[in-house]
């Protein structure tokens, strides 16, 4: 099932194909907003110039001749594209500007920041492995880990993180500015509030991955021939990596395009809020422009991040001579139960107290009370009881985003395993901003929760493919997978008996892992008026309508902050590293067909016979 050089030129130009392909349709699909919002571009350009709320028909004539807009929207994309070859990208058409320029100086401006995010991330995976690194290279890891530490840290919102590091670390202490970009003090805070929980993201599944690495023979030879568990580590590590790269593209380089939240409260002339800003006011030239550069920045990451494994993986990955990662059979730890149920019960006090009173009652003579009796989480900007909204707002937060959750799953692990036609796709949307997506989709659906659900789907999908892509490819890579085809294996076999078991539980722990994140990005659209709508209770909502008044009411935020993290925790901790029992006794039956099995073992009963 591996790859060989014969092969590898043609499996090249098909991805080279998918990339062009991907690519290209997305460009099609902005070049085509305008029209398929159904208003007049001219008019939202004519406002975005002037905010004039009653324009002429002289003047939207005017707007369109200068524009060209009469002549439709692929006209204008081969306008556009004719003109990149001589570096000419066109001009805004709400400033008149040259748009290269711009958009030039605010990709430098969210790559400086992506590359700060980077390495926050790599520290705060660090911390988290640091413990299962330290343990397993001395073979004395003992019980396995729900990482739950990891869980609570990804869960935080990034836009809420960067609200208080602002706040306090920026206004109140002053060890950093906390407003605009001029150089790299001003980087610092916009890094932490990225890298976080970007960084407990990738930790986490690292943690929960580098058991099986240390479970693998020659982990337990060399610790009998007296390696130096650093050198044990280092190679565990190098083991491990492989398979957690991949999320390094939808994690921390999406981040080019996906800060917008970050960028306007820091306010960071990023690529993110020139991307939303042109979308807003349909301005075509700086979106298409940023979008094509959001593009050709997936498919180079991704291009790397793919060499780079394969460098760490080495001449293994080439000859099918892969060890297969099975976890080892570790007994889960009394205190994650106890976790998991504090968690589960907290969650259920809240929302059944909070489904007995009412979200929409507004007090005004009670704005921004903090907790008592009366409002045990204190209220709103207009008067309602926080504690009745987190609760009313439960299951339709929950239920939206494990539904999310499960399509963006399930579509991730399809496109996943067609590697030759998903890789080019997953490249080039990883980096395309969920607020873009809804934009698309808002305008064929309009404002709604569905409209936003489809949003996130679109582009949610690509850390579950970029992983599943690594793992089944080092999967067929394997010395046990080679056995069963030499054996006669078929597809279905093989799917049912190799591929599935040594990918699934990976991407499902991922899913768990980013559940909080799915809120948070629904929120995020629901407060830019492209799905849920006021006044629903959603825990999104409530983080992005309170998030102003942190610095004056923090309670606002405090209840449904908590609420998501206790969600994370409780959704990882029923994953641990300790699965392995099953797994390696149904790794070992299924190495071979069950026909394989008795042609090499003379049949089931002559082996017995002979035992």
């Amino acid at each position: 099932m591996s790859v060989t050089p014969a092969d590898a030129r043609p499996v090249r130009w098909r991805a080279g194909a998918g990339r062009l392909a991907a690519g290209a349709a997305l460009l099609t699909a902005v070049a085509l907003l305008p029209w398929l919002s159904r208003t007049d571009p001219a008019l939202t350009v004519l406002r975005a110039r002037s905010a004039d709320q009653d324009p002429t028909p002289a003047q939207l004539a005017a707007v369109r001749e200068q524009l060209g807009l009469d002549k439709g929207p692929f006209s204008h994309l081969a306008h556009w594209l004719g003109g990149l070859p001589r570096g000419d990208a066109g001009s805004s058409w709400v400033s008149g500007e040259a748009v290269l320029p711009e958009v030039t100086a605010a990709f430098a401006v969210s790559v400086t920041m992506m590359l700060g995010a980077l390495v926050v991330t790599i520290a705060v995976a660090a911390l988290v492995s640091a413990r299962t690194l330290y343990l397993g290279s001395r073979r004395r890891l003992h019980r396995g880990r729900a990482a739950t530490g990891a869980a609570a840290l990804a869960a935080l919102p990034k836009f809420l993180l960067a609200s208080l590091l602002a706040t306090v670390c920026g206004v109140w202490l002053g060890w950093f500015p906390s407003q605009g970009w001029e150089g790299p003090q001003w980087m610092v805070l916009p890094a932490l509030a990225l890298g976080v929980p970007s960084g407990a993201m990738i930790g986490g599944l690292l943690d929960q991955s580098l058991p099986a690495a240390f479970n693998e023979p020659w982990a337990r030879t060399w610790h009998a021939y007296g390696f130096a568990p650093g050198h044990v580590a280092r190679h565990a590590l190098r083991r491990t990596l492989a398979g957690v790269l991949p999320q390094l593209l939808p994690t921390v380089v999406a981040l080019v395009g996906g800060a917008v939240a970050v960028e306007k409260i820091f306010n960071i002339p990023g690529l993110g809020r020139l991307a939303l800003d042109a979308a807003v006011a349909q301005d075509l030239p700086p979106l298409q422009t940023a979008t094509l550069v959001l593009v050709l920045l997936g498919i180079t990451a991704g291009l790397l991040i793919q060499a780079l494994r394969r460098a760490l993986l080495g001449p293994a990955l080439r000859d099918g001579a892969l060890p297969a990662l099975r976890a080892p059979d570790l007994p889960r730890s009394r205190s994650t139960r106890w976790i998991a149920g504090i968690c589960a019960i907290t969650l259920l006090v809240l929302v059944v107290a909070g489904l007995l009173r009412d979200p929409l009652h507004v007090d005004t003579a009670a704005r921004l009370l903090p907790p008592s009796a009366g409002h045990p989480l204190g209220t709103d900007a207009l008067g309602r009881d926080l504690l009745a909204r987190l609760g009313h707002g439960a299951l339709r937060t929950v239920g939206t985003a494990l539904a999310v959750t499960a399509v963006c799953t399930v579509t991730g692990l399809l496109l996943g395993m067609a590697a030759q036609v998903g890789a080019g796709l997953t490249e080039v949307v990883s980096t395309l901003p969920a607020v873009l997506a809804g934009l698309l989709t808002t305008a064929v659906t309009g404002p709604s929760a569905w409209g936003a659900a489809c949003a996130v789907c679109l582009v949610g999908w690509t850390p579950y493919a970029a992983q599943s892509s690594a793992l089944l490819e080092q999967e067929r890579a394997s010395g046990h997978m080679l056995a069963s085809l030499s054996f006669g294996a078929g597809p279905a076999y093989l799917f049912r008996h190799h591929l599935l078991p040594a990918v699934l539980p990976g991407v499902l722990r991922n899913a768990l892992l980013r559940l909080p994140t799915t809120v948070l990005v629904l929120a995020s659209l629901g407060f830019l008026g492209l799905g849920e709508q006021p006044p629903t209770a959603e825990w999104g909502r409530l983080l992005s309508e309170n998030q102003p008044y942190v610095e004056l009411a923090p309670w606002t935020v405090l209840g449904p902050a908590c609420a998501l993290i206790l969600l994370a925790v409780l959704a990882v901790s029923g994953t641990t590293s300790g699965r392995g029992g099953p797994r390696r006794k149904a790794a070992r039956s299924a190495v071979l067909p069950r026909g394989a099995r008795e042609r090499v073992t003379g049949g089931t009963g002559a082996a017995s016979g002979r035992r």
